[in-house]
């Protein structure tokens, strides 16, 4: 007689533009799925949306603007095609913007379209009103898992959400794994709230 265990669902929200969530990711996805039974939703929202009425400075608010339509583009392929054309498309537009460094948003957005075999979208689908509602919403699910205090990478074990971990960059084999564990453990402690320090370094994706 054999045991079965449950995989655990996991629900990572992200924002394509944060590159905090894009490392984040790739420990995930990559690192900890193989290894562990993971049921993992793969959820945009919108750094845009979540920064609207906040003081934040000007030069961010201008980023968010110009990268906005990076998580539409999801939120409309998802609206029309369902949820698994998510992840394919944050593989493809996540390795342009963030180790590519590239900024021309448009072609991303094409280029991403054709790697992951998922019919085109139009700037006017992008924001519209369906999709740019949708998005809303989904940021707002994720004020109301976390409180106001939230950011990108948020991640959902088991019910028990927090923002975070927010790590670089990515560690990967038994490293990985172990941050997993003790985020697993983390999130299953009632009352448990906040790990937190100073970041010291920016972003590293080798």
């Amino acid at each position: 007689m054999s045991l079965m265990t449950s995989a655990t669902p996991v629900t990572f929200h992200f924002d394509p533009t944060c590159p905090w969530a894009w490392m984040t990711s790739r420990w995930l996805g990559d690192e900890v799925a193989p290894h562990r039974e993971l049921d993992i939703t793969w959820e945009p929202m919108s750094l845009f949306y979540l920064n609207e009425s906040r003081d934040i400075p000007d030069e961010y608010r201008d980023m968010l603007t110009a990268k906005q339509d990076l998580s539409g583009a999801v939120v409309a392929a998802r609206l029309r095609d369902g949820d698994a054309v998510v992840k394919p498309l944050y593989d493809a537009i996540g390795n342009r913007l963030h180790p590519g460094g590239r900024q021309d948003v448009e072609q991303i957005i094409t280029e991403a379209f054709e790697e992951a075999g998922v019919a085109p979208v139009t700037v006017e689908e992008i924001r519209s009103d369906a999709v740019q509602d949708e998005l809303r919403a989904l940021t707002r699910a994720v004020i109301d898992k976390v409180g106001e205090d939230v950011g990108t990478p948020t991640i959902d074990i088991d019910g028990a959400a927090f923002f975070g971990p927010v790590v670089t960059p990515a560690p990967k084999g038994q490293a990985a794994l172990d941050l997993w564990d003790g985020s697993r453990l983390v999130a299953g402690v009632p009352g448990f709230y906040e790990i937190k320090r100073t970041r010291t370094a920016g972003p590293q994706f080798d």
